[in-house]
């Protein structure tokens, strides 16, 4: 996408700020590359909320400008876009998913790395040494809690006491750490699980009638910005196939899944400006410790479980730290 487009998108969000991202350069400018992988409308949010934590870090007398780039759901354009993020010069990017991590890797060998990835592990994947010294030039924000997988399934369960069967929707471009994870705890609760592979937004509606044809029990939509990025699309489509439905997002419950269990996905951005601002003043990657979420929210939609036909035990309401009726 070009630059002028974007910020036009941008509109009043930023504009006033002292880190605005069109700020003519000087020698104080500081350029951040921001490369995300999902829908463009909703890109502005997580930027804003970069660039606040950005500006509590101590960037306020300096000009900063922001280069983004934003796939709108292709994760094949992502290698291009890093390649043009190198080519402006950025002095950090701050890369959404682990798709985009790759591709800047890939770009440049030296250019630093603020990683936004809720979907692998970032020791196994290689992107860090460990959590407390990443110890190469990737830090960041990432998701990696295996008993998350299990979770999810037990609040199927909880629902659904005789659950057999499960389908998984999983999006390639994020890898396969989570689906791994995932199938290995449904051959613990000894569950079938069919895995449905959901490339663009084109493919969800295919996706979930395939889960309702082969008369699945429940669906778990795993984490990728392409599902994160759209979560009232998710909830028609389970209640649309009366799919008892549960997934990381907790706006997916309250746009009308069923349930959702994990961190709010917004908040999870904050940690990326302060992280971009240690970077700008010096700092190494190498030495700042990775940020993981901390804060969970489980959300139970009750009408929803009305409207496809299942029933939510008093157990789980009295749990959840939202119910909506």
């Amino acid at each position: 996408m070009r630059r002028r487009e974007f910020i036009t998108l941008l509109g009043g969000a930023v504009a006033g700020w002292p880190l605005a991202a069109q700020a003519q350069r000087s020698e104080r400018t500081a350029r951040i590359g921001f490369l995300y992988p999902g829908p463009l409308a909703v890109a502005p949010p997580r930027i804003e909320i970069v660039l606040s934590g950005l500006r509590s870090a101590g960037r306020q007398g300096e000009q900063v400008e922001l280069v983004p780039r934003v796939a709108d759901s292709d994760p094949a354009r992502l290698p291009r876009l890093a390649a043009e993020l190198i080519e402006e010069k950025v002095d950090v990017v701050v890369a959404v998913s682990t798709a985009a991590v790759r591709a800047v890797q890939a770009a440049s060998t030296t250019i630093p790395i603020v990683a936004h990835d809720l979907e692998t592990d970032p020791v196994a994947s290689g992107f860090i040494a460990n959590y407390a010294q990443p110890g190469g030039r990737i830090t960041g924000v990432f998701f990696d809690f295996p008993d998350f997988r299990t979770k999810w399934l037990e609040l199927l369960r909880e629902v659904i006491p005789g659950l057999a069967s499960i389908a998984l929707l999983w999006d390639p471009a994020s890898g396969v750490a989570q689906l791994e994870a995932l199938q290995a705890a449904g051959d613990q609760l000894r569950l079938k699980a069919r895995t449905l592979k959901v490339s663009a937004v084109g493919e969800l509606e295919e996706a979930f009638a395939t889960a309702s044809r082969d008369g699945v029990d429940a669906l778990l939509v795993l984490s990728s910005p392409l599902f994160g990025a759209r979560p009232s699309v998710l909830a028609g489509l389970a209640l649309r196939h009366k799919l008892p439905t549960v997934t990381l997002f907790p706006d997916f419950a309250r746009a009308g899944g069923l349930i959702a269990y994990g961190p709010n996905l917004l908040d999870t951005y904050r940690p990326l400006g302060p992280l971009v601002g240690k970077i700008l003043h010096g700092a190494k990657p190498a030495d700042l410790p990775v940020e993981r979420p901390s804060k969970f929210e489980l959300v139970v939609n009750v009408k929803t479980a009305k409207e496809i036909g299942v029933t939510i035990p008093t157990s789980l309401l009295l749990r959840a730290d939202e119910v909506i009726e």
